[in-house]
Order: structure tokens, then C-alpha cells, then sequence
């Protein structure tokens, strides 16, 4: 048993959520329903603008650590923050979460904590505003060999290609975890960013073990219809786990092909739901659970943080599991 069941690595965001209506949107130049990315003059503004704002540490991959964590997995994770208020506030909240943040704060640091600006639509929709700050310098450096070597199950966020720093963490990470037998895998994190490092993550994917991402993201990467798209995929990764925006999530290990459906419900805060379908899948899978189960969790996962604000769970989701009959 390595001392990790579960790692992630990728960008430490504070995420700022605050209800906003169309014309907040429209008057701040905000682009619904997508993730932008903006600078230091920009994130301070939009910071700014924000009422009754919420603040929790946040990041994909991170959010998707948390709910390991919470649901009793020994976890960790792997970013950078600025020794300032929001980056110790990153830390803290974390560890309170019972994941450990195993990169101390960085004093000294010329770019602050980052944050991601969530702004939700009454129609629960999210349009996020991110300022990368601290976490573009994300490296090769960040990756604690001790750390991945010591891990079952590698998560690594895809948003990370988009600096060649944190390129270099990603790989390095997937390797070293590979190295001592764990399984290493990438969330795909968002069709814009397949876009642009499309031929990158083709290259990828053929040396982890699982793949995560939505329709879109499949669809991107392979430039094909979905069918197509997971069918090439199945030929280049272990397991290939797609999701598809309240349709049934489709999950593909060689030979065998589940399909898991979803109960559909009216969101009232969709920022999370595929982060937290991570959380209670890979829960799933580093806990031994069948195909079908795994699925089934993360859909639980899923389905409870859309029905309240916030990327992380509200309820007990173990709870969730044992009242739909999962363990």
C-alpha cells in the first residue's frame, strides 16, 4: 500500500463564486457559460465587481482531490501558491480538507495567489474568469519524487499544457508515478485547451492508464463525431471515460463498455459537477469498484454539487453512495 491512494497536480486557484445575472454579464464584458483567461488588471477588476462573493480553494484537479479526501482516501496535492493572505488561506483550507498540500507557500513570489473569478447565471450556468498568477510558474521542480512515486492513482490537470513549465511538471509526474506502478491519468479539462495542444495530448494519453473528459473534449482531440472519437481513443488508452452534460457517461476499458446513466435534475450551480464526477469515480477506482460502479459514483458526485452552490460537496456524499446501494 503506498502512502497516497490518490494524487493530483495542477493549478492552486482560489475560486471567487458570486451570483450574476445577464446583464452583470453583459455590462462586464463577460462571455457566458465559458473559462477566460485574464491578467492581473483584469482578475482585480472582475475581483472587484463581485457581490456577496464566496471563497474557497479551488482548481479543477484540486476540487476533485478534496472529494477524495473527504470521502476518507488518503490524498494529496501538488501546487503552487504565493506566500500571501489568499495562498495561505489555499493552504489551510486544504489541509482542514484532510488532503495534504505538500508545496509550501512561496515567499518572495513576484506573481500573487491565483483566483478564478465564478460568475452564476440564475439558470445555474458558470462563466469563469481565471488569473493564473503564481500558478503559471508551476514546474518541473514543484513534483516531489517522493510524492508521485508514493502514489496509487495519478491525476494530472490538463490546463497545465498551457504553460511549458507545467508541461514539464505533467510529464515529469506521469512518468515518475508510472516508474513505481501507480496509475497515472489526465483530465482533459476543457475543449479550448485540446484545441491548442491538440497533437501534445495525442501523444499523451498513449502513456497513462485513464483518460477523463466530456464529449466535446473527445470530440476536439480526435477532430471526429463522438462514436469516432471514442472508438480511436479505446485504441490508444486503458480506460477511456467520457461524460456528456446530463446524457449517460460512457466508460471503455478494452473489451468492455458500460454506459451509466444520470438522473437528471435542474442545477442550481453547475461549477464542480465534472470535477466532483472525478472525485467519485476515481474514488471508485482506487477502491476496487467495478466499471459500472465507479461510473455510478461519480454520477452521485456529480448530481449533488450541481444542487447547491460551490465545486465542492455539501452533503455526506459516502452517504449518498450507501443510500444508492454503491457500497
Amino acid at each position: 500500500m503506498k502512502k497516497y491512494q490518490v494524487t493530483g497536480i495542477g493549478n492552486a486557484i482560489v475560486d471567487v463564486i458570486s451570483p450574476a445575472d445577464e446583464a452583470f454579464l453583459a455590462r462586464n464584458g463577460i462571455e457566458k457559460g465559458i473559462m477566460q483567461l485574464v491578467d492581473q488588471a483584469r482578475g482585480e477588476a472582475l475581483y472587484s465587481a463581485m457581490a456577496n462573493r464566496v471563497q474557497a480553494p479551488g482548481g479543477s484537479v484540486a476540487n476533485s482531490i478534496a472529494g477524495i479526501g473527504a470521502l476518507g482516501l488518503p490524498t494529496a496535492f501538488i501546487g503552487r501558491v504565493c506566500d500571501d493572505s489568499l495562498g495561505r488561506f489555499y493552504a489551510r483550507g486544504l489541509a482542514a480538507e484532510g488532503t495534504d498540500f505538500v508545496n509550501p507557500p512561496v515567499a518572495g513570489g513576484e506573481l500573487p495567489t491565483s483566483r478564478c473569478m465564478i460568475f452564476v447565471s440564475p439558470d445555474g450556468e458558470r462563466s469563469m474568469n481565471t488569473y493564473l498568477g503564481i500558478s503559471s510558474e508551476l514546474g518541473p521542480e514543484d513534483v516531489s519524487e517522493a510524492v508521485v512515486s508514493d502514489t496509487e492513482v495519478l491525476l494530472i490537470e490538463g490546463y497545465l499544457y498551457d504553460k511549458d513549465k507545467g508541461k514539464a511538471a505533467l510529464e515529469r509526474a506521469a512518468a515518475l508515478t508510472r516508474a513505481a506502478g501507480g496509475q497515472p491519468g489526465v483530465s482533459l479539462s476543457d475543449p479550448f485547451c485540446v484545441d491548442r495542444h491538440r497533437d501534445d495530448f495525442r501523444r499523451l494519453i498513449k502513456g497513462l492508464t485513464y483518460v477523463i473528459g466530456n464529449e466535446y473534449e473527445w470530440q476536439s482531440l480526435y477532430q471526429s463525431d463522438l462514436d469516432t472519437a471514442l472508438q480511436l481513443a479505446a485504441a490508444d488508452v486503458g480506460l477511456v471515460v467520457c461524460t456528456r452534460s446530463g446524457e449517460g457517461v460512457e466508460l471503455i476499458r478494452g473489451a468492455e463498455k458500460v454506459t451509466v446513466p444520470v438522473s437528471r435534475i435542474t442545477p442550481v450551480d453547475t461549477t464542480g459537477a465534472g470535477d466532483q464526477f472525478a472525485a467519485g469515480f476515481l474514488f471508485g477506482l482506487a477502491s476496487g469498484a467495478s466499471l459500472e460502479v465507479a461510473g455510478r459514483m461519480g454520477c452521485v458526485a456529480a448530481g449533488e454539487v450541481i444542487s447547491h452552490y460551490g465545486a465542492r460537496p455539501g452533503q455526506d456524499i459516502k452517504a449518498l453512495f450507501r443510500a444508492n446501494g454503491l457500497i
